[in-house]
Parts: C-alpha cells; structure tokens; sequence
C-alpha cells in the first residue's frame, strides 16, 4: 500500500500543477479519487515483478493481497 501512495504522490506532483494535498483534496471534491488510487497502483505491478524475479513468492503474495484490499477500498471511496 506504501507503494500505491508513492504512486498516487507522484501522479499529482507530476501531472498537476498542485501539491500534493491540495491535490488529493481536488480529486476528492471531483470524484476521482478512486482513479489516482488506482493509477498510483501500477507501482505495485513493478514490486510484483521484481519479487517474481527473485524468487520471493510468499512477498509476491502479499503484493497481490495488498492490491485486493486496495481494490475494495477504492470501490468505495
């Protein structure tokens, strides 16, 4: 989940001109806060990748649990 809001953190600092909570305050008064949840997720495909790549399974497994829970909750935020 730490790898969701260093995602999400980079998204609006990148692609917005706001900071950071303004930002997050925006997108919540938009309704798109389940959106950048999301996108700040593809971060969780390149762990998932790497920990595949050093044979570290049950750590792989967590990433995935972790990304379920991240889809329950952005269901509804």
């Amino acid at each position: 989940m730490i790898t969701t809001l260093i995602g999400s953190y980079l998204f609006i600092e990148i692609f917005t001109e706001n900071s950071f909570i303004v930002g997050i305050k925006i997108m919540k008064m938009n309704n798109n806060l389940g959106k950048i949840i999301t996108l700040g997720a593809i971060l969780n495909l390149v762990v998932f990748y790497i920990l595949l790549k050093l044979n570290r399974e049950d750590f792989a497994k967590g990433v995935i649990l972790a990304l379920i829970l991240q889809t329950l909750t952005t269901l509804f935020v």
